[in-house]
């Protein structure tokens, strides 16, 4: 904002600030890829046009007036403690040992606090306000000076440190991202699925165009004679439930005495671009709770969703209910929406015009790339997940450490075009799902009250994809009787959370069944109590009590009919988009 600090900034110089900024805005994010959840390419597009309230945007002058004063007063001192130190962006030593780059860092600070108080003054609907406030999110992201070398201080000391070394390296690991074509969170060479993630022992025992099913060897003398099925989300890949080990869920559950089996999609290519919502429903989720249901001999069996593999698990239980069948017994709901009314940051993406140009680019064929989607997410969270690898790898040479859980971040999936332009118009936008008799799927209208069966539903309180309001929604959608939790952390690490690490916490209401719920997740919080530790306890603990008797675990893998294909983890969650 260029203006006389003694003076301050105009309304008209702040209005004209933040508009620049805007178009920045909705340039960076047109060329990050982030329209691919739903917006059209918005480098061109017109600007709202936007009012500001009157006594906040005085409010805003008044306290940028005095905020600048004091950073221009306080001069060129390091020992000034201008508050660059709070942001762990420029908390390293050398940007407080060096006069100008903490003004430089202080100063960037107290505009994007400006930008983002501009944004929140804004008059106007709730949607838009939502917009600009991540436009703007984004544009200061990526102009924080820690992403320049020529004003990163901490990155410039390392140069002279290495005599140079650290942006040669640099310039190698961009050369090796551009190759590779996503930026690297962790050391990808460090780790090989099926041979230190994904390791869970088991076997292939079915597979078709659209999934193979795995089942996984018994890890105790006898099993629950029902068994236990996984839906992953389709949009990433499954071993997210089988990382290592020491947190795997999958792993859990075969310790816990089910007889478990998982869905591990197929990576979409061009065979498969015609492929639509109830091929996915048909195909792929109600087929592997029928071949579950055969290899185990059970009648009925429990099944899990996890995220959108809970949103198709439903959409597969309704229409089995529409057809007068009911073979899950219980079903787990992980972070999953099945009621679409609060979709939280996403919705910024999803409007009519955005979706009605998805159907026109692939509603009929095509694909939505894996690296587009992963892209999308990643820029949720702009300084954590973009902009600070960008910094370690390229301005200061560094190798990100390895982890298991951004390797599977990076290990993207597409989607069949048809089967996304579904799913966004008739669940993100129109919020058809818990609407009875709005959808007809697989040749049924579908109704969620005729999914009457004992649920355990979780959302994660800090997640960002599935706000914990809209995973607690679920409750007020299906009709039997419902426990929901609430873990601590966010959309992945709330939960992954194995109880040997004795992290975090989780939340709980009333006894076993919480029969009763009230209609918001805020009521619930209310009357909430607070646990130490990982919810997996509880959960099979719930789980137990519909698992069936105990019966002799089976020493082969599959049947007569199915045979074990291949080993675990399988062909397929090992193709690369």
């Amino acid at each position: 904002m260029n203006s006389d600090p003694f003076r301050g900034p105009t309304a008209q110089q702040m209005q004209e600030t933040f508009g620049e900024t805007m178009k920045q805005a909705m340039s960076a994010m047109s060329g990050a890829g982030l329209p691919q959840l739903g917006v059209p390419a918005m480098g061109g597009a017109t600007l709202p046009q936007v009012q500001f309230d009157p006594a906040k945007l005085l409010e805003i002058q008044q306290s940028y007036l005095k905020e600048v004063t004091a950073l221009w007063n306080s001069g060129l001192q390091p020992s000034a403690g201008n508050g660059a130190v709070a942001d762990r962006r420029f908390s390293a030593e050398a940007w407080h040992s060096n006069p100008v780059a903490q003004f430089s860092a202080a100063s960037y600070l107290l505009n994007a606090r400006t930008l983002m108080g501009l944004a929140e003054a804004v008059q106007g609907d709730e949607k838009t306000k939502a917009r600009l406030r991540f436009a703007v999110e984004q544009a200061m992201a990526a102009a924080a000076p820690s992403n320049f070398l020529a004003l990163n201080a901490e990155a410039q000391k390392k140069a002279i440190d290495t005599q140079g070394e650290s942006i040669a390296q640099g310039l190698t690991n961009l050369l090796h991202d551009m190759k590779q074509g996503h930026v690297s969170m962790t050391d990808e060479r460090v780790f090989e699925i099926g041979k230190n993630v994904a390791t869970t022992e088991g076997a292939v025992v079915f597979e078709n165009e659209f999934f193979q099913l795995i089942e996984y060897k018994p890890l105790t003398a006898k099993v629950h004679e029902r068994p236990f099925l996984l839906v992953p989300p389709c949009i990433n890949k499954y071993y997210i439930l089988d990382l290592q080990p020491e947190n795997s869920l999958i792993r859990y559950a075969v310790a816990q005495g089910n007889r478990t089996f998982v869905v591990s999609w197929r990576n979409p290519d061009e065979s498969m671009a015609e492929k639509t919502w109830d091929d996915y429903i048909e195909h792929a989720a109600i087929k592997a709770i029928e071949v579950t249901q055969e290899i185990t001999g059970a009648k009925t069996i429990n099944a899990l969703g996890f995220c959108v593999g809970g949103t198709i698990l439903a959409t597969a239980l309704a229409v089995l209910a529409a057809r007068g069948e009911k073979p899950v017994t219980s079903a787990t709901f992980l972070t999953s929406l099945l009621d679409f009314s609060d979709t939280g940051i996403l919705d910024i993406f999803i409007d009519e015009q955005s979706v009605a140009f998805r159907e026109m680019q692939m509603g009929q064929g095509g694909l939505l790339k894996g690296q587009d989607l992963a892209s999308t997410f990643s820029f949720l969270r702009p300084n954590d997940l973009v902009w600070n690898y960008v910094v370690g790898n390229y301005l200061k040479g560094e190798t990100p450490p390895p982890f298991d859980l951004l390797y599977w971040n990076s290990d993207s999936t597409n989607l069949p075009g048809p089967f996304y332009a579904w799913y966004l118009r008739n669940t993100y936008f129109e919020n058809k799902l818990s609407k009875p008799g709005a959808l007809t799927v697989c040749g049924e209208k579908i109704d969620l009250r005729k999914v009457d069966m004992p649920v355990y539903i979780y959302g994660s309180r800090e997640d960002h994809i599935v706000p914990v309001g809209g995973a607690y929604a679920s409750t007020q959608v299906l009709p039997g009787k419902k426990r929901f939790v609430m873990g601590a952390s966010g959309h992945i690490a709330g939960v992954i959370n194995p109880p040997a690490k004795k992290k975090r916490s989780y939340w709980t209401t009333g006894g076993a069944a919480n029969a009763k719920l009230p209609a918001s997740h805020a009521d619930w919080l209310k009357s909430a109590k607070e646990h130490p530790g990982s919810w997996w306890t509880d959960w099979s603990d719930w789980l137990k009590g519909h698992a069936g008797k105990e019966i002799a675990a089976p020493k082969t893998y599959g049947s007569r009919k199915y045979k074990a294909i291949e080993p675990a983890p399988g062909r397929y969650v090992k193709a690369k988009a």
